[in-house]
């Protein structure tokens, strides 16, 4: 795909598909194909915040980190910026992870606790050979300042901060090759609520400031509405509704999206949350279900559903989205 592919979309991300075989060796067990990602499309203009929302195990980080080339897709294509992600050498990966960093969801384990704060802001500047050492330290002065943090604390340890304060340090090593694509995995989701909202407020304000481009994944509703302008529900390993964030979470029209709506908690001790009362646990992605792989907890389901996976479709409407239902609701 060339740069005249997709002139607003920034990120385009098309059929991603990544399994994981499990099983066999010395002990005789049998071999399983994890579907992590089954067949994953999805594309963020230039400046948007994208969200991507659903439970624990449903392949969001999969996906997160295969954007990166963290983790090698099996197929699918993957296109910044113009470029064939995939089809970078060495060098080319290189250049375009100067462009794209990931901010970690657990700010305690992805700090050394060996070394300084400035060692682990230098080390990445280094690595690229960008500056000198005059400009390398004014840049990580400049890092820690914009993330609102006192540049007197660059001599101390990761074991030092509190998780919010280690959060802003894991934004700031993101920035500080001056990305223009920013995958948040999680980053909030280890923090208390009011450090979360500070924390959110400083990606806000850094996505403006640069203008960063950004993929957030989150299981929290809240957060997604917060922060992403368009959202992307994903369900074992595919991609089930996306739209305009406010649009699709007000009036969703595919039945998980609902669910995961109508069990997102909300501050108002009146609100009672009704929850589907059958099969609540998520399939195996190692042995997932015939047909479309929610029909087991969906109230909706018919023997349609039981036997042909939906394919994504345009829901007509005032602002178009799209969804993989044979039933839209």
């Amino acid at each position: 795909m060339t740069s005249s592919a997709a002139c607003d979309d920034y990120i385009v991300v098309q059929n991603l598909r990544k399994h994981y075989v499990s099983g066999g060796g010395w002990f005789g067990r049998e071999k399983q194909v994890v579907r992590a990602i089954a067949d994953v499309s999805l594309s963020i203009p230039k400046g948007a915040s994208v969200g991507l929302v659903g439970e624990s195990g449903c392949g969001k980080s999969t996906v997160a980190r295969a954007v990166l080339r963290l983790v090698e897709p099996d197929a699918g294509r993957i296109v910044h910026d113009g470029i064939d992600v995939r089809a970078l050498d060495a060098r080319g990966l290189r250049q375009y992870r100067r462009r794209a960093q990931l901010v970690f969801q657990d700010p305690y384990a992805s700090l050394n606790p060996l070394r300084t704060i400035r060692q682990t802001l230098e080390e990445p500047l280094r690595v690229h050979g960008m500056g000198t050492a005059a400009e390398i330290d004014a840049r990580v002065e400049s890092a820690m300042t914009e993330v609102g943090l006192p540049v007197e604390h660059l001599q101390r340890h990761a074991y030092e901060f509190s998780g919010g304060q280690r959060q802003r340090i894991g934004i700031a090593r993101a920035l500080i090759l001056e990305p223009d694509f920013i995958v948040a995995d999680e980053p909030v989701s280890a923090l208390d609520v009011s450090v979360q909202a500070q924390i959110l407020q400083l990606l806000q304000r850094l996505k403006s400031t640069r203008s960063l481009s950004f993929l957030f994944v989150s299981h929290d509703l809240g957060v997604i509405r917060n922060f992403c302008t368009l959202t992307n529900v994903m369900y074992l390993g595919r991609i089930v509704e996306s739209g305009p964030t406010s649009v699709l979470l007000d009036d969703p029209k595919h039945p998980y999206t609902r669910l995961l709506r109508d069990s997102s908690p909300v501050p108002d001790p009146s609100h009672r949350i009704d929850l589907i009362t059958h099969a609540q646990e998520l399939p195996s992605a190692a042995n997932p279900p015939a047909g479309c792989a929610f029909h087991p907890r969906c109230p909706h389901a018919q023997d349609l559903c039981r036997q042909e996976v939906p394919q994504t479709r345009t829901v007509a409407g005032p602002v178009p989205r799209t969804v993989a239902c044979h039933f839209p609701l």
